[in-house]
């Protein structure tokens, strides 16, 4: 009865505590062992996992109630397999080949995918809250529609599609630091994040040369150090953007962004070299 009771209570603290952990995720690095059985081995096959898969049973919308909630994956090759709609709450995918991988509508909060492969993955209307993408290769990935406040510091996200992609600070959930989209010195060159919401968003020293910015909502979005380089501000906003030391596109582009005067430190921004866009 006491070992019952126990457990419990051990649930109840849980469900208690993982909005917390949550808040937390994004400075969690520096007191983890990423090399530890815990973050870096697997507890299933891929045969294993193809299996699951293939039983989950499917509701009326087809949509998969797949439950791999805390799994550890770490170090495995799970490309091209298809985990839409299903929980993958906590799992560890550290350093897991998700080569065109699907996860659309898949919930992958507080999940680590920390140097993970998922070039080419489908993360279409995903949930990505606090989850650890640090130094991820996803380029070519479609993150259209999802909700971000992942942390992606220094992913390669070449050619990545955010269009309508949600990655704003939650301003209901602050009282243990900034959940938002953090990309800093995140690779996104020609990526697409046209109606993307980025307020307070962490951009600082990312790249984004010739990325397509169309109606981007950039307000109080830290961009220090960013490139802008050729991109496409039409209709982007700047309320509050911190513009301190970005390389922003020529004058022909930056006449189609929108309150622009509004930006902080727009006098310290760099500016292109006569004839180099």
């Amino acid at each position: 009865m006491l070992s019952r009771l126990a457990l419990a209570a051990s649930m109840l603290m849980s469900a208690l505590l993982v909005d917390s952990v949550g808040a937390l995720a994004q400075d969690m690095l520096r007191s983890v062992d990423l090399n530890s059985p815990e973050m870096s081995t697997s507890e299933m096959t891929r045969a294993e996992v193809e299996a699951l898969l293939k039983a989950a049973p499917r509701d009326a919308a087809s949509q998969r109630a797949l439950d791999l909630q805390g799994k550890r994956l770490s170090h495995l090759d799970l490309s091209g397999l298809d985990f839409s709609g299903g929980n993958l709450r906590l799992v560890k995918f550290n350093r897991t080949s998700l080569k065109r991988a699907r996860f659309d509508r898949a919930t992958l909060n507080q999940a680590w995918l920390i140097d993970a492969d998922l070039t080419g993955a489908s993360l279409v209307k995903a949930s990505l809250l606090g989850t650890q993408m640090q130094r991820a290769r996803l380029d070519g990935a479609d993150f259209s529609g999802a909700r971000i406040t992942a942390d992606l510091s220094g992913a390669s996200l070449i050619g990545a599609k955010f269009a309508g992609a949600d990655l704003s600070a939650d301003m209901r959930n602050q009282s243990m630091g900034m959940m938002r989209g953090v990309l800093k010195s995140a690779d996104l060159t020609k990526a697409d994040l046209s109606g993307a919401n980025l307020s307070r968003a962490d951009l600082e020293f990312a790249k984004l040369q010739d990325a397509n910015l169309t109606n981007c909502n950039l307000s109080h979005a830290d961009l220090s150090g960013a490139d802008l380089s050729n991109a496409d501000l039409t209709g982007a906003d700047f309320t509050g953007a911190d513009l301190a030391s970005t390389l922003l596109p020529d004058a022909a582009k930056l006449e189609r962004a929108r309150n622009l005067d509004k930006a902080r430190h727009l006098n310290q921004a760099r500016r292109p070299a006569l004839g180099s866009q």
